[in-house]
């Protein structure tokens, strides 16, 4: 029997991602659909974020580092597009989303795995984060995966290492639930490789746009947070925009900033 002819409706799944924005609120509030399909969205582009860090540290793993570059460009790419999004939520004012987030509850973009798995992907990583999520639950096993798996700039250094440079073993085999924290002697080898070396320095100022480039999200998100809702309490019993301030200032890659002053 001929199976069936594989359609644009069924190849991309369209009735099951059309019933998956169900607003809760009486009506519904005009505006909860644009809340649900941008947050489902983002966690749509978090996923092929994650597939794209992924493919950039399996790239530095055998050496192509032209074609991790170019993996790198299509994740800031991809930032930036996030970093749009939030434009069309601030087209939301404070009291359109209050009339319908008291039915949120105790849900949060605080509770989302997969920008915590990409939080430990850049290397800011802890028990702490893991411990939210319930054992046995997809977001758990996933982000235990990620807890103990090489950071994308111990990657990056094992990377440089076979290239020949003299990475310190410290650097290299760092215990990976650590946070990054800068080393003078990695510095030391990054100076060089800005002097010395344009194609590693490339992959270099990649790294640094994509740092810059979360902490755009991280800014922008922020001041939407404080655009709509001020200082109150966000949902889910977090801080709100008191606590996402905390997360502005750390960078992923310490080593990559601190050289500036000595290029």
């Amino acid at each position: 029997m001929d199976r069936a002819a594989v359609t644009y409706n069924t190849y991309l799944k369209i009735d099951e991602l059309l019933a998956l924005q169900q607003p809760r609120s009486d009506g519904p509030e005009h505006d909860e659909l644009l809340f649900i399909v941008i947050h489902q969205v983002y966690e749509l582009w978090f996923k092929e974020i994650l597939h794209e860090l992924d493919r950039v540290r399996a790239l530095l793993d055998v050496n192509d580092a032209p074609r991790a570059q170019h993996t790198m460009k299509r994740i800031l790419t991809i930032l930036k597009v996030l970093v749009a999004q939030l434009d069309i939520l601030e087209t939301m004012t404070p009291l359109e989303f209050q009339s319908f987030r008291q039915r949120l509850e105790q849900a949060s973009g605080f509770q989302s795995d997969q920008f915590r798995q990409l939080e430990f992907v850049l290397g800011r990583r802890s028990q702490a984060a893991l411990d939210r999520f319930p054992p046995g639950s997809r977001a758990r096993a996933a982000l235990t995966v990620r807890l103990h798996e090489p950071p994308l700039w111990q990657s990056f250094l094992r990377y440089l290492e076979r290239e020949g440079y003299p990475i310190p073993h410290a650097a290299l085999d760092a215990d990976p639930t650590d946070p990054p924290s800068p080393s003078p002697d990695v510095q030391a080898v990054l100076i060089q490789v800005y002097r010395t070396d344009a194609k590693n320095a490339g992959m270099c100022e990649r790294l640094v746009d994509l740092d810059e480039g979360v902490q755009e999200w991280r800014y922008r998100h922020v001041k939407m947070v404080e655009r709509t809702i001020g200082v109150k309490p966000g949902t889910g019993g977090s801080a709100g925009a008191n606590y996402l301030r905390t997360t502005l200032q750390p960078p992923a890659f310490p080593d990559l900033w601190a050289i500036r002053a000595n290029l």
